[in-house]
C-alpha cells in the first residue's frame, strides 16, 4: 500500500534538509519488498511502541514494521503554475502524491538567504497556495472546455459536472484551495477525476531553529503559521530540521538521551509520520509469533477478507475466517492461552470491519 506524502516549499526553508533526515531514516530494502525506491523517495519506518511491546512477548526472530513513503518535490518558485523554474516537474511529481507536508521557514538565519529577501511564512505560504491553484484552474478551465457543449445540450450528467466545475474555478480564482469547499457528495465524486493538488490534505511544518523548537509558542512565526493551519483545520507540526538531520544519524538510545535533554518528548520526523499516517485513514494491523512480528497497513473501514489480502491476494480470496484479539488484551492477559481462557481471542467472519491493533491470523483455502 504505497502511500506517498510530497515534501513542498519555497527554497531554502529546510525542505531538503528534513528530506536528508527521512533518507537518513531510511528502511533497508530487503524490509521493503516488491519495490525500488527512487532517488527522490524516502521509505520510512511508522515508529509504534505497541510493535515493541509485542516484540518482548514473542521474541520473534524478525521484526518488520510498516512504512510510509515521502516524496522530495523540486523547489518552486513563483510562477511555478506556469512552467517558471522546475515548474512542472514540480506540479506532476505532487500530483502523484496522496498529501502534501508544507514545510515553512519560521527562523532568522542572515547567513541562510530567503528568496523572497525576509521571513514571513504566512507569505510562503500563500504563495506556494497560489500556484497550486493556478495550476488546478488550468486543469479545471481545460475540463470546463470539454464539458460545457455537452451540458448545452442537456447530455446525462453533464449539467452537474459542469455545475461542480464552475463552483471550482470560482474558488481556484479567489486563491482558494479546493479542499477548503463544502462539497456535497456529488460534487466530491467529480472531483476524485480531476486530481486537483489543491484537494490534497496538508500538514504544515514549522521548521525553526534548534533554540526554539523545544518551547514553539514562544515564536510568533510558529504561532502565526499555528493560527493559519488552525483555520483550514490542518494540523501545524513544529520541527528543527537541522536537529532532525543530525538525530537521523543516532542510534535508538542516543536519541532518547538528545531528545529528553532538551525537553522534546518526540521527534519531528516521528510526528509527522504519525500525522500523514493518520490524515490519509491509514490503521495498523499485527501479525506475531516466533518467525515474524509484522505491522501491516490498511485503510479505516476495510474488512476482514481485504486485510488478508494486503498479506496475500490468496488470503482474500480463500478467505475463510480470522482469529482476533486487541493488543490492549494481550497486553493485559500476555499469552494467547490466557486469551482463549477469557474469550478475549475472537473468530470474526467476512463482515468483520478491522480495526487499529488488532492482532490477527488469517484461515484461508484455496
Amino acid at each position: 500500500m504505497a502511500l506517498t506524502a510530497g515534501i513542498v516549499g519555497l527554497p531554502n526553508v529546510g525542505k531538503s534538509t528534513l528530506f536528508n533526515a527521512i533518507t537518513n531514516s531510511q528502511v533497508l530494502a530487503e524490509n521493503y519488498p516488491f519495490a525500488t525506491i527512487a532517488p527522490n523517495v524516502g521509505v520510512v519506518e511508522v515508529p509504534d511502541e505497541r510493535m515493541e511491546n509485542l516484540n518482548e512477548l514473542f521474541h520473534p526472530k524478525k521484526v518488520i514494521y510498516t512504512t510510509f513513503e515521502f516524496t522530495d518535490i523540486a523547489g518552486l518558485v513563483k510562477g511555478a503554475s506556469k512552467g517558471e523554474g522546475l515548474g512542472n516537474q514540480f506540479l506532476a511529481n505532487i500530483r502523484e502524491t496522496n498529501a502534501i507536508i508544507h514545510v515553512v521557514r519560521c527562523f532568522d538565519d542572515a547567513n541562510i538567504e530567503h528568496v523572497e529577501g525576509s521571513v514571513d511564512p504566512i507569505r510562503d505560504i500563500e504563495e506556494i497556495n497560489l500556484e497550486l491553484c493556478m495550476a488546478d484552474l488550468d486543469t479545471v478551465e481545460n475540463r470546463i472546455a470539454k464539458v460545457l457543449r455537452k451540458a448545452q445540450t442537456k447530455e446525462k450528467g453533464a449539467v452537474e459536472e459542469n455545475n461542480a466545475l464552475q463552483k471550482f474555478k470560482e474558488a481556484l480564482l479567489a486563491g482558494t484551495p479546493v479542499r477548503l469547499l463544502d462539497l456535497s457528495s456529488a460534487e466530491k465524486e467529480y472531483l476524485k477525476n480531476y486530481s486537483l493538488l489543491t484537494s490534497k490534505p496538508v500538514i504544515y511544518v514549522a521548521n525553526m531553529s534548534e533554540d526554539e523548537v523545544s518551547n514553539p509558542e514562544d515564536s510568533e512565526y510558529y504561532r502565526r503559521v499555528k493560527e493559519f493551519a488552525e483555520k483550514e483545520n490542518s494540523e501545524c507540526i513544529a520541527i528543527s530540521a537541522r536537529m532532525e538531520e543530525e538525530l537521523s544519524g543516532m542510534d535508538k538510545e542516543e536519541k532518547a538521551a538528545f531528545l529528553e535533554e532538551l525537553g522534546i518528548q518526540t521527534a519531528g520526523l516521528d510526528q509527522i509520520i504519525h500525522a500523514a499516517y493518520h490524515l490519509l485513514g491509514l490503521r495498523t494491523f499485527f501479525t506475531v509469533g516466533e518467525p515474524e512480528n509484522r505491522a501491516w497497513t490498511f485503510h479505516e473501514g476495510m474488512k476482514a477478507p481485504q486485510c488478508a489480502g494486503i498479506i496475500h491476494t490468496d488470503f482474500e480470496k480463500g478467505f475463510i475466517k480470522a482469529e482476533v484479539y486487541s493488543y490492549e488484551d494481550i497486553m493485559e492477559y500476555r499469552t494467547e492461552a490466557a486469551l482463549k481462557e477469557h474469550g478475549k481471542l475472537r473468530i470474526e467472519g467476512k463482515d468483520y470491519v478491522m480495526k487499529d491493533g488488532d492482532i490477527v491470523f488469517f484461515r484461508f483455502n484455496v
